[in-house]
């Protein structure tokens, strides 16, 4: 376990330990078997991740007051191996983590195999330099355990997609009789569609230099080097802009929400799913081919 002293001393010296035991006796942390210390590290852990350093204090107090406390007590105390924490976890996660399952993979068999496999990544049966390797000291209960655990679901399965994908060679399918099928498109995952509304107004608003650099890294998994040499700039500079990007756009897109109805909550959520999700929206507006023909042509009349 981190150190306490090192680790939560932004709590202590933003004078909020009486708020974080408020929020800890609310968490209800000592029936889930995770003690007032552990919690306090995780606060803090969530602290350091959403704020900076210099944080206002108000700014703290609402983070700390957002949170799903109790949701993010149960999560954190099964990543810590506490039984008791466990049992409740099952009782009432269990049968929503197959119905989640269902929706995402359809067919019952590769529901309950998606379903079975998140469990143990859950519940932590791989260990990493000594300590369990649970996927729940990930959640940070910024949004519900429930949408969260159908993020990490629907991102599993696609995940595995993939992977199999990658897997089928050329001659294995040719035995099977599929040499000349087309490729089969990725399973499509369920999303709200004023993510997809939202996400579409603000991609409409890029550069057609935006949408490339994008496209390029987020749908065509291509590298930095390779999008800074396709635009005749240092990688670092590619680097700054993915990372300007993308902070904007999200920005943008918790605001068509907000505009849309949702709270601001309800759209932090909604946006905890994988970019490559959005492929309809994205690949309708990043258009590769076009792009790319804008910057060849740019940087022809440029050095001629």
């Amino acid at each position: 376990m981190p150190d306490r002293g090192v680790q939560s001393v932004g709590v202590e010296r933003s004078g909020l330990a009486s708020l974080v035991s408020e929020l800890y006796q609310k968490s209800r942390g000592a029936e889930f078997g995770l003690t007032r210390e552990a919690f306090e590290i995780v606060v803090q852990e969530v602290l350091e991740k959403y704020l900076p350093a210099n944080a206002p204090r108000s700014g703290v107090h609402d983070l700390c007051t957002s949170l799903r406390v109790e949701e993010l007590a149960l999560a954190r105390a099964c990543a810590a191996g506490h039984e008791r924490a466990w049992e409740i976890f099952l009782t009432r996660y269990r049968a929503k983590l197959y119905d989640i399952a269902g929706y995402i993979a359809k067919e019952s068999s590769a529901a309950r195999e998606l379903a079975d496999s998140i469990y143990a990544d859950l519940y932590g049966t791989t260990t990493r330099e000594g300590k369990r390797n649970s996927k729940l000291a990930s959640y940070t209960g910024r949004g519900s355990l429930e949408g969260w655990l159908r993020t990490v679901m629907a991102q599993e399965f696609v995940n595995r997609y993939r992977r199999q994908r990658r897997t089928v060679s050329l001659d294995e399918e040719s035995e099977e009789g599929a040499q000349f099928a087309a490729p089969n498109p990725e399973p499509a995952i369920a999303v709200d569609p004023r993510i997809e509304a939202a996400t579409d107004e603000a991609l409409a608003e890029l550069s057609a230099e935006d949408k490339f650099v994008l496209a390029s890294y987020f749908l065509d998994s291509r590298t930095l080097a390779e999008i800074a040499r396709a635009l005749k700039v240092h990688e670092s500079t590619i680097s700054r802009k993915v990372d300007k990007l993308a902070k904007s756009l999200r920005k943008r897109i918790l605001a068509g929400l907000g505009k849309q109805g949702m709270s601001r909550r309800q759209a932090e959520e909604a946006l905890e799913v994988d970019v490559r999700d959005l492929r309809v929206n994205l690949r309708a507006r990043l258009v590769q081919e076009s792009a790319t023909q804008t910057f060849s042509e740019k940087k022809a009349g440029g050095s001629g």
